[in-house]
Parts: C-alpha cells; structure tokens; sequence
C-alpha cells in the first residue's frame, strides 16, 4: 500500500502540474484584496449502518468580513463505504444557502460530491491523501452565467497527516489545492481603457470567450491545523484554524454576453478559525 500512495501522490503531483503555470492572459488586470478573517461552526451525526458503512448529516454557518456579516448555511447529507483499510469511498449531497448582502437574500447552490481517500498507517500516525470531484448547481432565473458557470465542476486534493498516539486528542494538518475545470475564458484585450476583439469593443458586440467554459486554473490553496477532541464515548469537538490563498478570475458582464465591463485577477489571504461538534453511534 505504501508503494500504490506514494504513486498516487505523484499522479496528482503530475495532474495538477498544468495549472501551476501562469494563466495570466493581457485581458486581465489584477486586484490585491485585504486580508480577511471568519469562522465556521457545525453540528454533526454519524451513524454506522454496517460494518465500514456510515451515515452522515451535518449543517454548518460561516461567517466573514472579519466576523461582522453572514456568510452561508450549507445542509450535508453523505455516505462513506470503507472498501479496504486503506481505502475509503464517499457520496454526499450539499445545499448551500449563500447570504447575498446586496440583495439581502439567499442564493440556493446544490452541489454533490464524490471523493477517494487512501491511507498509509505508519504506527501512530496516518498519512492520507484525498481527491473529491464537484459538481455545483447555481440555482435562480437571474444568475448570469457570463460571469460563471452554473454548472462549476472542481476538484479538490487534500494530503493530511494524524496522529493517533492520543485517547482523547487527534492533532492533524493538511494542505489542499482547488481546481476549477470550467470557468469562462475571455479573449479580449485591454488596452489601458477599454477591453478589444479582433472584431472591435466588446462592449459593442459579443464573442470574447474562448472557449465559453474552457479555462481551468488553481483558484484556492489551503492549509489547516487542528484537533480532535473526544469529549464522550458518543461525543466529540473539534478545533482548527484554516489559512485560504485565494486566486480568483472574476468578470464582470451584462446578462446577454455582449459587454464585458472588467476582468480582474483577485488575490488574497483568508484566515478562519472552526469550531464543530459530532456526535457518533
């Protein structure tokens, strides 16, 4: 098993190796954003079915701009099948609730996720890697699906390690890389005032995709510190602060795909602090 991890990992090394390199078309203009901290809190229930097959339910709140607004609720439903001691399966369902503060409304995104973990056991420590695929919905009549898919497809790759050496507390850390697949490619230029195709202004007419989801690219880079803490036989709490490198291709457009207003690259840094709660039978 250690010899099939250790190819794993250079086989997403390899994988994501593409979207390391610099994307960075002459369209875009880039935005250095203040750094911003939040928080997330949830409440959880694990319930084993059968031997390896468990049964998982949580609901989370966050929080941002520095603790001050509302973020989201976000509801999750999902399975997880142990296939081997090494192996672990998982199918989930999520509803994310996006607060908009503009509109002072919600923004409902279905999302399901499937993911793939293996775990090396080195004595009292674990060494895991995990590649979950997404396929996010963007609900409502009114989402502009030039500025966005609405259908956004990702993937995550979590590497973490554990130690397990504890009764009561399981300290962890991990570093996570996120990809979009599908995100809108612009082919227009900007010239220091307005943005150009080969046919003229694009606020003039239409036709500065690429292709119309065709761009893929690392949008987040995380790591996260934390710990499990066994509070009861049934009962646990966890704690962690999270560190999220934001790297996000932003366009704004009108509706109708025929005036590009700006294409900006947006960097930045994102601290959180998470506290949850699990109750397990």
């Amino acid at each position: 098993m250690k010899n099939k991890l250790i190819i794993l990992i250079f086989a997403n090394l390899i994988a994501i190796f593409p979207f390391l390199k610099n994307n960075t078309l002459l369209a875009q203009t880039e935005e250095n954003l203040k750094p911003e901290f939040g928080m997330e809190l949830s409440a959880g229930f694990d319930k084993k079915i059968i031997k390896g097959l468990h049964l998982t339910v949580e609901e989370e709140m966050r929080l941002d701009n520095n603790f001050k607004s509302f973020d989201r609720l976000q509801t999750t439903v999902g399975l997880s099948y142990k296939v081997h001691k090494n192996i672990k399966l998982g199918l989930a369902y999520r509803m994310i609730n996006p607060y908009k503060t503009s509109s002072k409304s919600f923004k409902f995104q279905h999302r399901l996720m499937f993911d793939v973990t293996g775990t090396l056991h080195l004595g009292k420590w674990n060494l895991s890697l995990k590649e979950q695929f997404q396929w996010t919905y963007h609900a409502g009549s009114s989402y502009n699906v030039y500025q966005y898919p609405r259908n956004a497809l990702t993937l995550k790759s979590r590497l973490m390690i554990r130690y397990k050496g504890h009764h009561i507390a399981e300290p962890y850390a991990y570093v996570e890389l996120r990809n979009i697949f599908n995100a809108p490619s612009v082919t227009a230029n900007y010239d220091g005032t307005s943005y150009l195709t080969e046919d003229g202004y694009s606020t003039d007419m239409p036709g500065w995709f690429i292709n119309r989801y065709g761009n893929a690219y690392i949008n987040r880079v995380r790591g996260s510190i934390g710990v499990n803490v066994k509070v009861h036989e049934h009962h646990s709490l966890k704690f962690y602060i999270l560190g999220d490198y934001v790297h996000d291709k932003v366009i704004d457009a009108n509706s109708e795909g025929t005036k590009l207003k700006s294409y900006n690259i947006e960097k930045g840094f994102v601290g959180k602090f998470g506290i949850g709660y699990t109750i397990s039978y």
